[in-house]
């Protein structure tokens, strides 16, 4: 159907469609209808959901090639006229009222909104949106133009106030006013530190960002340098033989060694396929993503997939993104002490006797907890493919029977060939099996590094995607000898904003967001490795210290016979 075939459809009429159950998003000014993709979607429909009722264009370039967004064009029904503004999808709590019901066009439909008309875009952010505990990230004066810092806090969000534990408590919150408190306060920080969320500021946002996505494609940035994957072929090859050696001659502690470094320089691999970053075809890249991630490595990439996608359209959401919920072990915001339901696992996260004693001691156990993450991506891996929790309709229907395959295949390899064959003791066998799950460790911190110390504040439906990701993402500053240690993950930052660009080629693309960020008045964090892990155990030190806050807070309020004045009475 041409363009001009396309019906003009009001704000009321959408709203209506999703009020219905509908899976609705814009693109390019078009209205696409999801409902009969979502079960084929290869990300899954999660990503999908968090689009509902938005501009989805920057997102769906981000993540999808041109050639996905050209199969999009047959799931259009309608079309807008003039600049969309953002309804919360119904997964984040967004309201919708049925096209039945009479009613003007609503621009706030938060859970906690009247549903009232309005001539103007709101700008302030559900109170109780999300947010992260204090973070050193940007305490500096020298890191953010003095002009956003002198910016007063909207109406309705409190200016940043100490959090000292002379805080009152309330009884009929059983302290959960303190943590509301904070929520207030760590928004009104980042709309200090960032540019406003206002429709002329966002704009011009999104157009230099889409003006840089063609300057980018224009370098010849999106090339994959297949030289540089010869390279890492022949760093997996050195490793691989290292290891079968060194078990051969029975040095089986360096062996392990080896293998597990060879499983943390893979993961690199497996995440640019992932994302299609080598060949940029779907399916080739599945399966050297397959070949890599289960084959080798014994993790599932449709996991991977649908988890990341998630990550990559909610990122530091403690809501909404997988990838910062780790409860009851660790907790990056203080709003994961208000046993939040995740939208992801779709279930609550219960601050409850084990999360307060894990928290506790968090910053001390953080590392800890990392030596161990490759154990729980098994778990993932495995729950995802035996309980078929992917596609079974559409292009991806086949990947998860080659997973499967494949988990057979590094069960067999890994699990019979070394662990029972070729090792003669129980203990060297347990030696070895931990060795080689704790030295990929690095990945996991790495992974933690680029987030856990950003910011977890919602600052409402009408921030940018470009804003979003360089507000709750950093980089890594390292020298070039020590990309393959990294393996793209230390420039997270430009990898948010342009997920599909081959790693190799991402210190080249750093300067044009570096010169991108300073147009626009984006803060861009860029940290050493040191100073970055700094900041996170900083950030998990924070979160505890809210947590004994909020402790004493409740018992206060536990011993008292008059809660609302503080005062107890003797028997």
């Amino acid at each position: 159907m041409a363009g001009d075939k396309y019906p003009s459809m009001s704000r009321r009429e959408i709203e209506g469609l999703v009020a219905d159950g509908r899976m609705v998003f814009i693109l390019d000014q078009y209205v696409i209808k999801a409902d009969a993709w979502a079960p084929y979607h290869p990300g899954g429909d999660k990503a999908i959901r968090h689009m509902i009722g938005r501009d989805a264009t920057d997102e769906v370039t981000a993540l999808h090639s041109a050639e996905a967004r050209e199969r999009m064009n047959r799931y259009r029904i309608g079309k807008v006229e003039g600049r969309w503004t953002n309804f919360i999808p119904p997964i984040q709590g967004g309201k919708f009222r049925p096209l039945s019901e009479a009613g003007e066009d609503v621009f706030d439909n938060g859970p906690d909104s009247s549903a009232t008309a309005s001539s103007s875009v709101s700008t302030t952010a559900s109170s109780d949106a999300g947010s992260r505990p204090p973070s050193p990230v940007f305490d500096r004066d020298s890191d953010v133009d003095a002009s956003l810092r002198k910016r007063p806090a909207p109406a309705g969000v409190s200016s940043a106030a100490s959090t000292n534990s002379d805080y009152s408590t309330d009884a009929k919150d059983d302290g959960m006013s303190f943590l509301n408190t904070l929520t207030h306060e760590q928004i009104a920080l980042d709309r200090e530190k960032y540019p406003q969320i206002d429709n002329a500021t966002q704009d011009n946002i999104v157009s230099k960002y889409r003006a840089l996505h063609q300057r980018i494609k224009d370098e010849g940035l999106y090339q994959c340098n297949y030289w540089a994957y010869a390279v890492e072929i022949f760093r997996y090859s050195l490793l691989a033989s290292a290891s079968f050696v060194l078990l051969r001659w029975g040095w089986y502690f360096a062996s392990a060694v080896c293998l597990g470094a060879f499983w943390h320089q893979l993961v690199f691999s497996a995440h640019d396929a992932g994302h299609m970053g080598i060949t940029h075809d779907f399916h080739t890249d599945s399966v050297f993503g397959i070949i890599i991630a289960d084959f080798l490595g014994g993790l599932s990439l449709g996991w991977w997939k649908q988890n990341h996608n998630v990550h990559h359209v909610v990122t530091n959401s403690p809501e909404h993104d997988p990838d910062i919920e780790h409860m009851p072990f660790m907790a990056v915001s203080h709003r994961l002490l208000q046993s939040l339901r995740s939208t992801y696992y779709d279930r609550i996260m219960e601050y409850d006797a084990v999360a307060k004693v894990a928290i506790k001691v968090q910053h001390y156990s953080y590392y800890i907890l990392l030596s161990f993450g490759r154990l729980n991506l098994y778990r993932l891996s495995w729950a995802y493919l035996f309980l078929g929790q992917g596609p079974r309709k559409g292009p991806a229907w086949w990947h998860r029977y080659l997973e499967i395959a494949g988990q057979a295949f590094f069960w067999t390899w890994f699990g019979y060939g070394i662990m029972y064959k070729a090792i003669p003791t129980n203990w060297d066998r347990f030696v070895f099996f931990m060795v080689c799950h704790v030295v990929p460790m690095p990945v996991h911190a790495q992974i933690c590094l680029s987030h856990f110390a950003m910011s977890t504040s919602d600052m409402g439906p009408q921030e940018s995607f470009p804003q979003k990701m360089l507000r709750t993402t950093m980089d890594i500053d390292c020298p070039p000898w020590l990309d393959f240690f990294h393996g793209g993950l230390q420039f997270q930052v430009i990898h948010h904003l342009y997920p599909r660009i081959p790693r190799h080629n991402l210190r080249r693309t750093q300067k044009l967001v570096q010169e991108f960020c300073n147009e626009v008045g984006i803060p861009y964090a860029l940290y050493g490795f040191v100073d970055g892990n700094k900041m996170v155990v900083g950030t998990l030190a924070e979160v505890s210290r809210q947590a004994a806050i909020l402790a004493k807070c409740q018992q206060v309020i536990a011993a008292s016979s008059d809660p609302l004045h503080g005062h107890g009475h003797e028997s």
